[in-house]
């Protein structure tokens, strides 16, 4: 299921976040660093090898384009942890140097006092805080003295002020109510909202704003204080969604102004505008407050605020409709004089993930995902959009290098992130990438990868069909496969080229299996109504897309159609127990990860209700909306008459956006109907699975089920 309007190989990367906050509790811990001595045997890629990986985070480039300050998640399995470390380097890849050197993670690097010193966060002092280094790593100093944890920050365009993002309480506690009662565990709810992904709402982010004068980060002022709001917003908004102002007198942030059964329901966030002297808050989404009524409504999702260099603008992503948060996410550039605004990525028939300004504050770059692949696009004021790259890879990030130069992050299902610079070497034609980071190359030097090809099928309503097909290590054509139909989640996200640490169609290539990954209907890149299809109809068109490519490529000679399995998390768990129960003996073997079985259930579990409002169409005792009741009529549980194929349930617990008790219950559902079943359950995983030796023991029971009954 969606999370956020990032498209998936954004979300993964938070496998490896911490907020800045202290990952390695125990002072005289060994410290986590990068694995050199690796070694990979016959050229396979195994589970630890993945976890073996560095994993590129954050970037900022110096002002004058010439350095670059990044980070880098190292994972110990023996210790069950990891560790974020800064690198610095020249942008031509040059010096790269290590500037972490304890065992405490430091992050959220950014370059301060005309780029002679780098901030960053670090938890050394028992808090995360915000210190300051030299380039070189030397003359460490703590920069704050916060009550609570900071968790990420950025500094004005002045100098002279500091925004940064902390928690505050939200709500009444139980011993609130009743202090002689300290230890009771029980939690009174008095509306929804009480649990969001994986945690009680007990506190909620608020930016504060405070003085700095280059040695200490004076009192800080909550710009929300009083307010019970979110801002950035949870599960997963950071930094990227507060903004300066190239003056540094004004502070855009984003804000959902909604608690409880309102928040719930709606998807209507909006941007912000604090004037700090004045302290003055304005509403640039809506007039007065109030909803326009022309093709300016900004209803849904608006997030993301980036001034332009020059003042004069204010551009952010913005989602039209309330309660669909997978609309698709159009660029809104303001004036701030005129009040008019504009959107200038129209002619691209997807979303905009991610974006910056050129320094000319007339053009803006962008990523946005097309036929399977996010490349990188630009636009200028006027709404001319062109696109710059071109290859089968993902683009994730843009940010100016030096003039003519883009720092960008790139990665593909043959290789994990890595930061590229991007110069254009002759005119209209796509731009030229360079790698200046090369963190895993001693890793994938030693791996014998599996190709990965582009496949167009055509779907049952004749409309074309695209897939990506990953073959064996060492494919022989002569030979028969066991094959994967690899069903994606979102549901509305893409199956673009993306790296997976859990994921991942490389270590399924190298056990062996061919895995085909269709972009059915309900995924982007192929226009809205391709898109839009899916909502309301789970088992209709999406669910035909996945038969007409697993049946098409399973005609190839070198696929065993005696030997396909299918398997899928969150929205692809759900495919996999509906498919269990209408795939007429096609598969040997399912795999459901956080999937939905029951959809009454889910309906009234899950916490965010615009979701399933929008997505099932309604409630499901509205016995007068025929969409809610061709919904409910799908829902897996009510085809378990006729699963007969084994089938492995995973699930984490402290998932509240799909409860647990969905893979409980279909496995209790399989065992009782005598199918062969298997659960894999995790008492402190959310909907992803983040702890090392969890990640690695996931990988073991996958391929162990896969092999128990596709390798016969």
């Amino acid at each position: 299921m969606k999370t956020t309007t990032a498209f998936m190989a954004t979300a993964l990367l938070l496998a490896s976040c911490t907020n800045g906050k202290q990952e390695n509790n125990e002072a005289n811990a060994p410290i986590i660093g990068k694995q050199t001595e690796i070694k990979i045997e016959n050229g396979r890629m195994t589970p630890e090898a993945l976890w073996a990986m560095g994993r590129i985070g954050d970037y900022q480039v110096s002002a004058d384009g010439q350095r670059i300050v990044y980070t880098v998640a190292y994972y110990s399995v023996e210790q069950n942890k990891s560790h974020r470390v800064i690198y610095i380097m020249n942008a031509d890849g040059t010096g790269n140097t290590l500037l972490t050197t304890t065992a405490q993670s430091e992050s959220n690097p950014m370059w301060i006092k005309g780029d002679t010193k780098i901030a960053f966060l670090c938890s050394e002092s028992g808090k995360s805080q915000i210190w300051e280094m030299n380039p070189d790593g030397t003359e460490r100093r703590q920069l704050s003295d916060f009550d609570g944890d900071i968790e990420g920050f950025t500094p004005s365009p002045t100098g002279d002020k500091m925004l940064f993002v902390a928690q505050v309480k939200y709500g009444q506690r139980t011993v609130d109510l009743y202090p002689d009662l300290p230890k009771s565990t029980g939690i009174i709810v008095d509306d929804l909202m009480y649990k969001h992904w994986d945690e009680w709402v007990e506190t909620v982010p608020h930016p504060y704003v405070a003085s700095f004068d280059g040695n200490k980060v004076g009192e800080a002022k909550d710009i929300l204080e009083g307010e019970p709001y979110e801002s950035p917003m949870k599960p997963f908004g950071g930094m990227e969604q507060l903004a300066w102002s190239p003056d540094g007198q004004l502070i855009a942030y984003t804000c959902r102004k909604k608690t409880g059964l309102a928040y719930s329901i709606s998807t209507d966030s909006d941007i912000y505008l604090y004037n700090i002297a004045a302290g003055i808050t304005t509403n640039l989404c809506k007039e007065n407050g109030k909803k326009s009524n022309g093709r300016d409504m900004m209803a849904g999702y608006d997030t993301n605020p980036t001034f332009s260099p020059d003042g004069k603008y204010i551009a952010w992503q913005s989602m039209e409709r309330d309660g669909y948060e997978s609309d698709r996410n159009r660029l809104c550039v303001l004036d701030l004089n005129s009040g008019e605004k504009r959107y200038v990525t129209e002619t691209f028939e997807s979303g905009v993930d991610g974006f910056c300004w050129e320094r000319d504050s007339k053009t803006l770059y962008f990523t946005g995902v097309w036929h399977g692949t996010s490349m990188i696009y630009s636009t200028n004021l006027d709404g001319q959009v062109k696109k710059l790259t071109d290859g089968d890879y993902d683009y994730t990030s843009v940010a100016l290098g030096k003039p003519g130069e883009l720092i960008v992050k790139r990665h593909s299902m043959s290789h994990a992130d890595e930061i590229y610079s991007m110069t254009s070497v002759e005119s209209n034609k796509p731009l030229v990438a360079k790698a200046i980071t090369h963190e895993n190359d001693h890793i994938f030097s030693q791996l014998r990868l599996g190709k990965v090809e582009s496949r167009w099928t055509t779907a049952t309503d004749g409309k074309p069909l695209h897939s990506w097909v990953i073959y064996p290590t060492d494919f022989d054509p002569a030979k028969k496969y066991p094959t994967l139909l690899f069903c994606e989640g979102g549901p509305q996200s893409p199956v673009s080229q993306f790296w997976s640490f859990r994921w991942n169609f490389q270590i399924m290539a190298a056990n062996d299996y061919i895995i085909i990954a269709p972009n059915r209907r309900g995924l982007p890149g192929f226009g809205m109504e391709w898109l839009e299809q899916i909502s309301g109809d789970y088992g209709g068109q999406c669910m035909k897309d996945y038969l007409s490519a697993i049946d098409d490529f399973a005609r190839e000679p070198y696929v065993d159609s005696d030997r396909l399995g299918c398997v899928g998390a969150s929205f692809g768990g759900f495919s996999v127990y509906w498919l269990a129960g209408h795939h007429d003996k096609r598969f040997k073997a399912f795999i459901a990860h956080d999937g939905i079985f029951n959809m009454e259930q889910q309906y009234l579990e899950t916490e965010e209700m615009w979701f399933a409002n929008w997505d099932m169409g309604g409630a499901y005792w509205d016995k007068n909306n025929a969409i809610a009741q061709r919904t409910f009529a799908n829902s897996p549980h009510k085809f378990v008459d006729k699963w007969d194929t084994p089938i492995l349930c995973i699930h984490g617990e402290k998932d509240y956006r799909i409860l647990a008790s969905q893979g409980m219950s279909a496995f209790n559902a399989a065992v009782l109907r005598g199918v062969p079943a298997q659960l894999l359950i995790y008492p402190d995983e959310n909907h992803w699975v983040l702890k090392p030796q969890n990640g690695i023991l996931w990988q073991r029971t996958y391929f162990r089920w896969l092999d128990k009954w596709l390798k016969k």
